[in-house]
């Protein structure tokens, strides 16, 4: 697993993860599955956008409940959520 915060956007997670038998809910496309690359972005309005892609792809789908409330502990600690919500797999959406 990789964890780079963009330089370009303050604040933003990026991270490669391994979906679990179900993957990961998605507005666009209904479940992916896989390798998948997961990012949050916090908002300006308290909340954070969460995408996903396959891993090396060009396309981003949202994140199924995506954007949701930025928790008190923050972006990463929201981030780390999500992550372990897509490795357990189940269709995994933005919040639990």
């Amino acid at each position: 697993m990789t964890h780079a915060q963009d330089t370009e956007e303050p604040g933003q997670f990026t991270d490669d993860v391994q979906a679990g038998p179900g993957g990961a809910m998605t507005d666009e496309v209904g479940v992916i599955t896989g390798e998948l690359t997961v990012v949050t972005r916090p908002l300006p309005d308290g909340r954070a956008a969460i995408a996903v892609q396959y891993t090396g792809a060009d396309e981003w789908y949202t994140l199924t409940g995506s954007p949701v409330p930025l928790p008190p502990a923050g972006p990463a600690a929201l981030h780390q959520e999500v992550l372990a919500r897509i490795r357990q797999g189940h269709g995994a959406q933005a919040t639990p």
